[in-house]
């Protein structure tokens, strides 16, 4: 597989990628490329005094998610390198066609995130109660779930269902997602981790589970309610998904 083949099934498997090109610098090395996958693989250009720099530095502008130049001194004279990075945006994986699974899905929308919608009940988890929807899918969520969770990925259960509920949030706390939150009153939820408990789910892993939902904003409707979800995963992920500086002109991120 060719640099251009990879690049095109990163954005088509929805991965973060980035592509280096040496655009100025010695005529023979001008056009070489690197390759930084978020997973940690990549692809070298074959030149040992500029493989690691910039594979490290593509690394840096891929977790901003941002594009740029950067100037590098070799034995052979100053090149200038081009970053372009591939990143989809973060990912909210919503359990449960709710009231408040509509209101949700249209804020994080508003926010620039993708958003899938799983419930295995097709008469909730329309497209015409979620027109704002990116993907909807009629599956039970520990089906679902496992292989459409990356780091970047959030997941809100909210069908008060507990057979829905409890798959979902089991498969959620074993993956990699940042975030994973369930809806319902401290009772529930007390009732909730009693069940998992005897699942076999141990502490540790319990604690990742943000419930009840959301900040506490005392939120009533619907759309009071998303607006606290939304707001404790967003503070979730700055907190979590590392960042750093911004590039300015020729500088490279920290």
């Amino acid at each position: 597989m060719n640099w251009f083949e990879r690049v095109q099934e990163a954005i088509r498997r929805e991965e973060a990628i980035a592509v280096a090109t040496l655009i100025r610098g010695p005529e023979a090395w001008l056009g070489a490329k690197w390759i930084v996958e978020a997973a940690g693989d990549g692809l070298e250009a074959g030149h040992p005094e500029l493989d690691p720099r910039v594979q490290e530095i593509a690394r840096r502008y891929l977790a901003l998610g941002q594009s740029g130049t950067v100037n590098l001194s070799t034995p052979e004279g100053e090149v200038e390198i081009y970053i372009e990075s591939h990143v989809p945006p973060p990912l909210l994986l919503i359990v449960g066609g709710t009231h408040i699974g509509i209101a949700l899905t249209a804020l994080a929308k508003v926010l620039g995130w993708r958003v899938y919608l799983i419930d295995p009940r097709r008469a909730f988890a329309t497209p015409e109660r979620f027109p704002h929807a990116d993907r909807i899918i009629h599956a039970w969520p520990d089906e679902a779930l496992p292989e459409r969770i990356t780091p970047h990925t959030a997941v809100a259960v909210l069908t008060h269902d507990p057979k829905l509920d409890d798959p979902a949030v089991i498969a959620a706390l074993q993956s990699p997602a940042f975030y994973v939150g369930a809806l319902g009153s401290r009772k529930t939820n007390a009732r909730r981790l009693e069940r998992l408990r005897r699942k076999g789910l141990d502490e540790a892993t319990l604690a990742r589970l943000h419930a009840p939902i959301g900040l506490d904003i005392g939120a009533r409707t619907p759309e009071e309610i998303a607006l606290s979800i939304m707001a404790e995963i967003i503070a979730e992920w700055n907190r979590r998904i590392p960042h750093v500086r911004a590039p300015e002109d020729q500088e490279v991120p920290a």
